[in-house]
């Protein structure tokens, strides 16, 4: 069984975009869905509205955005490469923020890649593709610490 994909978009038509791309691509993996940081966050620590969750079940790939209400993805990503079981999870940045700034912050604190969301969906389509196919299919993770 395919492991899940956690995607942290606040954009409700960005976040059916993604998920119609995943199905266009043929990537069958469960796809939870975190509207910002803190929901994000609840979800990997398996907390608040995830308590009770096996919080060693990690998805494959997060899939997170930059720009989030309350606590943006550069802070969701700086507090899952501080626990030591969700150091090396894969975090693709997906995002449209064209900012230097939001790119440097990313890098240091240890996203995976920082990808900007074409406008086009078919050019779209093809970037969900390439990460399916890379982030799920080639890459080989490190074990949980």
């Amino acid at each position: 069984m395919p492991k899940s994909i956690l995607l942290v978009e606040d954009d409700a038509s960005d976040a059916d975009l993604t998920l119609i791309a995943l199905r266009n691509n043929g990537i069958a993996n469960d796809v939870a869905l975190a509207r910002d940081g803190a929901e994000a966050l609840d979800y990997l620590f398996a907390t608040g509205a995830h308590h009770g969750r096996d919080r060693n079940d990690l998805p494959a790939l997060v899939l997170l955005d930059v720009k989030l209400p309350g606590m943006g993805g550069a802070e969701v990503l700086r507090r899952v490469r501080a626990q030591s079981y969700t150091r090396w999870l894969p975090v693709v940045m997906l995002t449209s923020s064209n900012e230097e700034q939001d790119l440097i912050e990313c890098y240091d604190n240890g996203c995976n890649s920082y990808i900007r969301k074409p406008v086009n969906f078919d050019e779209f389509n093809q970037i969900v593709q390439l990460i399916g196919k890379y982030w799920l299919d080639t890459n080989l993770v490190a074990p949980v610490a």
